[in-house]
């Protein structure tokens, strides 16, 4: 499997020179209790000091080491500068000062004093680490041969320094000499699954595949029953073209173990690399089913059909591994959110929502599927359940900005504008990044106003939202309209109307909205055209624009056809009595 991860027995092997910063931070009292003086294991200053000037050398390291130890750092570094200059081989302050120059990222002045401080004191293990350490920040990886050979001389039994020597080499591509010192390494620790994965690695940089898959087959030989190392085996072989013999590797290791997932999730690469796309899924299949394999690792494969939507296998195939998810793993959150996204695009929402209601039942800390669920519910209409699933997630999240509008968008569709309107002001001052949002939420905050006739706060609503997004279709078409009903700024109201019919044609409401403020401007003729137009596009038989399209046929003259059309308005629904008194009167009544 190309996710596979080896555990390995005795540690994980490095890509890189390995940080060594994390044994410094004891290094001076080591120092202090090793070297039996300040002055460690240097040789011979080259000018010898009396009395009164190693006993001040002392005072300043201790004092030194205790700015230090208070993170005074620029006191610490002045004092250990005066230690150096009255002894210029004290390879400790040298030391200690290259720590400090460190942590100010100055690699190249720490790296001067190590050099200094190894060629003082070369037998002493933490300089050389530290110098290694530095070596490797400043890339100069051609002098690492030489440390971590000091390194390996004074402590040959520390499989660290050799595996980075080994790292080193194989840096510097010089992958024969990386094998020799895992040899080195294997007479020391014996065999480990670290050195071997080692060895894999430099025998494929050089197209070793044979020597790569030998190797492994040895140790398959030695440890029939460690199924990682088939993995491994079918990983190799399948990497390079050889799928043929990958999968004779995984039918040996399911010999061994029907039961492990990893061998199920390997058997389906190799069978999609080979087309066999039904032998694939059911491996999957088997693999998702298996409660041992990461949950994590199941959801990424999932994601992995994502940039094959909306192809109705890929959404197929998804939606049943989903599922397959929650009955392994019945008591994850994680499986029944993503079988609810699953369902959600398979267009399966009753499904969906009861999913996501499972993953929040099992875990309500995650604000994600709380939105996926409400806006499904949103979606369907279902206002009430948009209300108390909304209000419940802002219970536990009370700063987010899309929950707060979703839930303001279902009381100004149960007609309580005035709890709307709260939530909406919450959105708005909530988010200041998110401009799709901030436009909806400021055209709400419009609807609102408008309904408790606030036009002017109604007004500036709208203008606020078409600031964040001028193509606010929606926005556009609300804000002609109640302008139109007002009388006022006509000319603005038909270029917001047009724009949105633009945007969104073949639209009903807006078709109408258009024909009633030319019908306001005067212009009959060409409002009857947007009206028919609306008139071909409604699916409902609104009783508005039936009396729309007679209060404009009345005016172009013909009171008889205007009338049947008031009073289909009345047979659809409206009862008001200025339509009483139109059909009555036979007249348009303002």
């Amino acid at each position: 499997m190309k996710n596979e991860e080896l555990k390995y027995s005795k540690r994980q092997n490095k890509n890189s020179i390995r940080n060594f910063g994390a044994v410094f931070a004891l290094l001076s009292l080591i120092l202090i209790l090793n070297a039996g003086s300040v002055q460690g294991q240097k040789a011979a200053p080259t000018k010898p000091m009396n009395t009164a000037d190693s006993m001040m050398v002392k005072q300043l390291f201790f004092s030194a080491i205790r700015e230090k130890t208070i993170d005074n750092t620029k006191r610490a570094a002045e004092i250990f500068e005066r230690v150096l200059q009255t002894d210029p081989g004290n390879d400790a302050s040298m030391f200690e000062l290259a720590n400090l120059k460190k942590s100010q990222n100055d690699n190249a002045g720490a790296q001067a004093l190590l050099e200094k401080a190894v060629a003082i004191s070369p037998n002493n293990e933490w300089y050389w680490a530290a110098l290694a350490d530095s070596y490797g920040k400043s890339n100069s990886v051609n002098k690492l041969e030489n440390v971590f050979n000091q390194l390996t001389r004074i402590n040959p039994d520390k499989p660290d320094y050799y595996f980075d020597k080994a790292n080193a080499y194989l840096y510097l591509k010089r992958y024969d000499d990386a094998l020799k010192v895992y040899d080195q390494l294997e007479q020391i620790t014996g065999p480990s699954d670290d050195i071997l994965a080692s060895r894999q690695k430099i025998y494929l940089k050089q197209g070793k595949v044979d020597k790569a898959a030998a190797e492994l087959e040895k140790a398959i030989a030695d440890n029939p029953g460690q199924i990682r190392y088939y993995l491994l085996l079918a990983e190799i072989y399948n990497s390079n073209g050889l799928n043929d013999k990958a999968l004779k590797v995984l039918q040996q290791a399911e010999k061994q173990d029907s039961n492990n997932g990893m061998i199920h999730l390997a058997l389906a690469d190799i069978y999609r690399d080979k087309k066999s796309n039904e032998l694939a899924f059911n491996e999957l299949t088997l693999a998702f089913s298996n409660p041992d394999i990461s949950i994590d690792q199941k959801i990424r494969i999932i994601a992995g059909y994502f940039p094959k939507f909306p192809e109705p296998n890929a959404k197929a195939s998804a939606l049943e591994l989903s599922h397959v998810l929650t009955i392994a793993h019945p008591a994850d959150a994680k499986a029944y959110a993503i079988y609810g996204d699953m369902l959600l695009q398979n267009t399966k929402y009753k499904e969906a929502r009861q999913a996501y209601k499972k993953s929040i039942e099992l875990n309500e800390q995650v604000y994600a599927v709380h939105e996926q669920l409400v806006r499904v519910e949103l979606s369907e209409n279902d206002m009430d359940a948009t209300i108390k699933d909304g209000e419940n997630a802002l219970s536990l999240f009370p700063n987010q900005g899309w929950m707060n509008y979703m839930v303001g968008v279902a009381w100004a569709q149960k007609k309580d504008f005035k709890k709307a309107l709260g939530y909406a002001k919450n959105a708005t001052s909530l988010e200041i990044q998110d401009k799709d949002l901030l436009s909806l939420s400021f055209s709400l905050l419009g609807d609102c106003y408008h309904d408790q006739k606030d036009n002017k706060s109604s007004d500036d609503a709208y203008d606020k939202a078409l600031t964040y997004n001028p193509d606010n279709a929606y926005t556009l078409n609300n804000y002609a309209y109640y302008l139109s009903l007002r009388n006022e700024a006509l000319d603005k109201a038909a270029q917001m109307s047009a724009r949105s019919n633009e945007l969104q044609p073949s639209t009903s409401s807006f078709e109408d909205t258009y024909a009633w403020v030319l019908f306001k401007q005067k212009k009959y003729a060409e409002a009857k055209v947007w009206m028919e137009k609306a008139m071909t596009h409604d699916k409902d038989n609104s009783s508005a624009k039936y009396e729309h399209y007679g209060d404009i046929l009345f005016y172009l003259g013909n009171t008889d056809a205007a009338v049947q059309n008031w009073k289909k308005a009345k047979s659809a629904g409206e009862q008001s009595p200025v339509l009483e008194r139109k059909i009555n009167e036979k007249k348009y009544i303002e």
